[in-house]
């Protein structure tokens, strides 16, 4: 399933792209796992980063442990063995066996999480008119790139269009609105561009990061015990 339903209930750990940080990716899961505490790593586990492989495995394990906490979706820089992109210094690393391993390993990763007002992704949203959508998006589709290479930027072209340059899909308010309302959900918590204002499109659109790749280490934390989430005014921001 590409789609991962979640109960809004407890607290909520987002965590943006790691990079090869492990100590970043280990720095939150000792400091927020508990019980009552679910965890969502948005992708971007490798590359750019010192150490790649440890990180990922560690992630994967962590998965493997705690399946009912700890949840990683797939972004770009996990799918490499179907989209090829540079930098990839930890892909470029492998052995053609070790690549299709980790792609194996990758593959069944979801492609968004939602819970309560929240919908996170790695990087935009597709196109859809409803949430269930996203389990019958295929890989290398413009849906897919969306999700996993798309950026919402503050403005689009004059005419209004949405505009694609190169393997990044680029969106703008109006097409943010139109996906939001349509899949009924108030925030988008995602990654992916580390260029992208941290806030946009009425408080509603938040990107994080958490990679010393980036000198940044924040995560979202969403508490539905204290109400819904609406805004990003509603999330606390923290760096680890």
């Amino acid at each position: 399933m590409n789609l991962k339903t979640l109960t809004p209930s407890g607290r909520y750990i987002f965590v943006g792209d790691t990079h090869g940080d492990l100590d970043a990716s280990t720095k939150v899961i000792q400091k927020y796992l508990d019980a009552h505490t679910r965890i969502c790593f948005l992708g971007d586990y490798v590359d750019r980063g010192p150490q790649s492989r440890e990180n990922v495995e560690f992630l994967l394990k962590q998965r493997t442990e705690h399946p009912k906490n700890i949840f990683l979706i797939k972004g770009n820089h996990e799918t490499y063995h179907l989209k090829k992109f540079f930098p990839a210094d930890f892909w470029e690393s492998l052995s053609e066996i070790e690549k299709e391993e980790y792609g194996k390993k990758f593959d069944p990763l979801p492609l968004a999480i939602s819970v309560g007002g929240i919908i996170a992704v790695h990087g935009a949203l597709p196109d859809i008119t409803n949430l269930e959508e996203i389990n019958s998006i295929k890989d290398g589709g413009d849906k897919w790139k969306a999700l996993v290479w798309g950026d919402f930027v503050k403005y689009v072209k004059a005419n209004g269009k949405e505009e694609w340059s190169g393997t990044r899909p680029q969106f703008g308010k109006n097409y943010f609105d139109r996906v939001m309302s349509q899949i009924g959900k108030s925030v988008l918590i995602r990654g992916h561009d580390p260029t992208a204002p941290k806030k946009l499109f009425d408080n509603r659109c938040l990107t994080i990061f958490t990679s010393c790749a980036y000198d940044e280490r924040k995560i979202a934390i969403a508490d539905f015990d204290k109400g819904p989430v609406k805004t990003i005014e509603d999330l606390v921001i923290r760096t680890i």
